[in-house]
């Protein structure tokens, strides 16, 4: 019994430092919650929870303040999370319905999530690596230069210049490109590749050998490129306004080093205890200098080879890739009951990117869970081309 209400007076505390964002003491605790002891009791409680690692004490005569192990313990005990307001979850629906394509909703959605957390909000394009070939197009762009427009399920759309001696006739390269994407789409790089191999030994192009060659290269290029994918970030200033000059340096430096961010946010997305969900790194959990003193918020979404069939084409991709109004509003319940994990959606497959939020380790991780999950959610169905509110 004992124990049980020391823990909730540690939960007490981390809440109301979340909230003041100064130290706690034990009279304003007893008097804010209803433990059913006095102060005294609870200024007890407290000073274990010091000795085994969960507060700490700023000032000899202050209050506690909790410490990276508190915070631990009180994100891996948040059974359910404040739900995101109504405005808000309706907001999500309305901004980014209004998207062009696939760019301009992962820019959005992070303006968006970085709006409803006040923190900085980082949001990955689909790997290619994890992508699969919906669409090719060969389009003739100089006396002996092809451009290979190249769409995936997510969205995504990539370029490749291919040399050739001579041009094909027109009627060649469709005929080409029509068995290339009766033979590929719906593959992943990888084998698409492979089966570009079997194109190479197709009697009707023998003479489009050396094309052949050149597209199975640039698809293993695409398998292999881990790095690929874009990063949109966006709410920086507002970490000016919740660090000390001291943090800001090495902070700003991480935000920096994308492609360590990437890998970092990346891993965080992949290792759920329950499959794909919400995961929370506090502070040297992080394993990022710059980030010692801040806690990263981040969740997968889309499902690798399994997002719906994309319309672009290779006029389309000039603007950017994939058309799709969405709307609807997320549903921001979530759960936390095993270690680290705030298990949020029912994916089975390994996502295609991230979402994710980086703050002050005293951040609403309530608030910031829920947010990472309904954007996640919406970015899910929107390359799956459904209503996120369903």
């Amino acid at each position: 019994m004992r124990q049980s209400r020391r823990l909730l007076v540690l939960r007490a505390v981390v809440e109301d430092y979340i909230r003041s964002q100064e130290p706690v003491g034990s009279n304003a605790i007893a008097h804010r919650h209803d433990l059913g002891v006095s102060s005294a009791t609870v200024r007890n409680d407290m000073a274990a929870l010091e000795d085994e690692g969960y507060l700490t004490q700023p000032h000899t005569s202050a209050g506690r303040v909790p410490t990276e192990k508190g915070y631990r313990y009180f994100v891996d005990q948040l059974a359910t999370v404040v739900p995101l307001s109504e405005a808000q979850r309706r907001g999500i629906g309305e901004f980014l319905s209004g998207s062009a394509n696939l760019q301009d909703t992962l820019q959005r959605a992070a303006r968006l999530l970085a709006q409803i957390t006040g923190q900085v909000a980082v949001i990955a394009s689909p790997s290619l690596s994890k992508s699969a070939l919906r669409h090719v197009e060969l389009v003739p762009v100089a006396m002996n230069v092809l451009l290979a427009v190249v769409v995936t399920d997510t969205g995504r759309v990539a370029q490749h210049t291919l040399s050739v001696a001579v041009m094909p006739s027109t009627e060649s390269i469709t005929r080409f490109t029509e068995a290339l994407n009766a033979a590929c789409s719906g593959l992943s790089f990888a084998q698409a590749a492979q089966r570009m191999q079997t194109l190479e030994n197709d009697q009707r192009f023998v003479g489009l050998a050396p094309l052949t060659v050149q597209l199975e290269h640039a698809f293993v290029s695409m398998a292999d490129d881990e790095n690929a994918s874009e990063l949109y970030m966006s709410g920086a200033s507002h970490l000016a306004h919740q660090r000390s000059a001291a943090d800001l340096a090495p902070l700003f430096d991480a935000l920096e080093e994308q492609v360590v961010l990437m890998k970092l946010m990346s891993a965080l997305s992949e290792e759920s205890l329950r499959g794909d969900g919400v995961n929370v790194a506090i502070g040297s959990e992080t394993h990022t200098p710059g980030l010692l003193n801040a806690a990263v918020v981040t969740s997968g979404y889309g499902h690798a080879g399994h997002a719906a069939a994309s319309t672009v084409t290779a006029h389309d991709a000039a603007d950017g890739g994939a058309s799709h109004p969405a709307s609807g509003e997320a549903d921001a319940a979530a759960s936390a009951k095993e270690p680290a994990v705030a298990a949020v959606h029912d994916a089975t497959d390994d996502p295609v990117a991230f979402v994710g939020s980086i703050g002050p380790t005293h951040m609403d991780y309530a608030t910031t869970i829920a947010a990472v999950h309904a954007v996640a959610r919406y970015l899910t169905s929107f390359l799956a081309h459904e209503d996120p509110g369903e």
